[in-house]
């Protein structure tokens, strides 16, 4: 099953406030048009320069901001709509040309910033060269308007700031994806964890129990009182899944080697499988004795489900545990059928460890074995 993508978590509300605060910082920079609209003498040019410097304002932070929430949620900003955008701000600043005379120029360096942070960058890099020139340009053609070369100074250094943002705002963009992409893979890779411990659990659980019902159905003429304690088992195994499903769902669960070993070995008695199994077991690092407990457990499970093997042996080392019998062997030699193997070579893969799925060196039954890489292999077989 394909998991659904982990959705963004929504901006809060301080970082859509900075977002709001750093379009608007800048508009400081509008004080000298705005003071030339204040004196002039025509209430008319005043009313034109300050509306329209107000207009413009509030588009500029309209736009940049519109801008900036696009990017968050990952979504192109269309370029015919960037450039209609463009166009409006351009147009409010030379609406603003009675009241604010050829002081209108300073509008240059919010739409040479605008157009970075919106256009492709060749358009924008038109956008700015064209911005930084007018000033010079219009001072040469139009009479009163004086050249200030702090403009086009202010158009330059404003257009590379924002390319800063611009690309800050990309990679923020491209590091919350990959972010989303993590929590997406956790969240996938801790349903296949539950998936296969889940498949473990029950299929080693259940197998127990069928095989404990049908010896207590023949039993049940013959030897009543055993019958009775083979149900008796049923149920605490029964029991004993449903806590596991539940440890599983919790995350709480843990499998060791020692509990493993006496599962095994009412198992494969209620099977009856002889049983050659260690009276004792060495020493072992937590990790490693889970990943035993595992391999114990898939490879009784494969003896009572599927082998027909009358004898099994399990010999535990420090470095290695070892299920054996005599039954039919593989039926992949390369042992790699079945969601148990998987499970359990992928819990192995953590440890750097092998598991081994052969016949027998006698060339009858089964072998699972897994062996640690590096382990100090002292204190020799347990039996």
């Amino acid at each position: 099953m394909t998991s659904p993508p982990v959705p963004a978590r929504p901006v809060n509300r301080h970082w859509r406030f900075t977002g709001w605060l750093l379009a608007a910082v800048w508009l400081f920079f509008l004080n000298i048009p705005f003071t030339t609209a204040l004196h002039q003498p025509q209430m008319w040019r005043r009313l034109v320069g300050i509306g329209s410097l107000v207009a413009f304002a509030v588009a500029y932070v309209l736009i940049f901001e519109w801008a900036r929430a696009r990017r968050q949620r990952h979504l192109p900003v269309p370029p015919g709509r960037a450039r209609l955008l463009i166009a409006v701000l351009l147009a409010l600043g030379l609406a603003g040309i009675p009241g604010t005379g050829g002081d209108w120029l300073t509008t240059l360096v919010f739409v040479a910033a605008a157009a970075v942070f919106l256009l492709p960058s060749a358009e924008a890099l038109v956008v700015v060269v064209l911005a930084a020139a007018t000033p010079p340009v219009t001072a040469r053609l139009v009479p009163g308007w004086e050249h200030e070369s702090t403009l086009v100074f202010a158009v330059l250094l404003a257009s590379f700031a924002m390319f800063g943002v611009s690309r800050l705002a990309q990679r923020n963009g491209e590091l919350q994806a990959a972010q989303q992409e993590i929590r997406r893979l956790a969240v996938a890779e801790e349903r296949a964890r539950a998936a296969r411990d889940l498949h473990d659990i029950l299929g080693h659980s259940l197998t127990v129990v069928a095989v404990k019902a049908e010896l207590a159905g023949r039993l049940m003429e013959l030897d009543p009182a055993r019958a009775a304690a083979e149900i008796a088992d049923v149920e605490r195994l029964a029991r004993e899944a449903l806590a596991d499903v539940r440890g599983t769902v919790g995350a709480y669960r843990g499998v060791d080697l020692a509990s493993e070993l006496a599962g095994a070995r009412s198992a494969l008695a209620a099977a009856g499988v002889v049983a050659e199994l260690p009276e004792s077991v060495p020493p072992l690092p937590a990790d490693r004795d889970e990943l035993f407990g595992w391999a114990v457990r898939e490879g009784v499970t494969n003896v009572v489900r599927h082998s027909g093997a009358r004898r099994c042996v399990i010999r535990v080392e420090p470095s290695a545990v070892e299920v054996r019998d005599d039954g039919r062997g593989p039926a992949d030699q390369r042992g790699t059928a079945g969601h148990g193997l998987a499970g359990l070579r992928e819990r192995a893969r953590r440890l750097d460890a092998t598991v081994t799925v052969a016949r027998p060196d006698d060339g009858r039954g089964f072998l699972l074995r897994v062996t640690v890489p590096g382990a100090v292999a002292d204190g020799g077989a347990h039996r």
